[in-house]
């Protein structure tokens, strides 16, 4: 029997949000359907990529809110 799954199941399988049972099956089906561990490792690229990312402001806006507060600084 073929089941499919949603791509939200599969970003729940990525995170390790499933129930046992529901991450068996889709381990089960990961063997025997290409399509499916393709889209599955795309997700876990993604996964890594975005984990990877370090979010914060750069270092031109750090620098232009400095700059900017030490207007306030100088005595009038």
């Amino acid at each position: 029997m073929i089941k499919t799954f949603t791509h939200e199941t599969l970003l729940r399988y990525v995170y390790n949000e499933l129930p046992a049972k529901e991450q068996q099956n889709i381990e089960q089906a990961l063997l025997h359907d290409a399509d499916l561990a393709a889209r599955c490792a795309d997700l876990l690229e993604a996964q890594r990529y975005l984990d990877a990312l370090q979010p914060g402001p750069s270092d031109r806006a750090v620098q232009n809110i400095l700059q900017y507060s030490r207007t306030f600084l100088r005595p009038a």
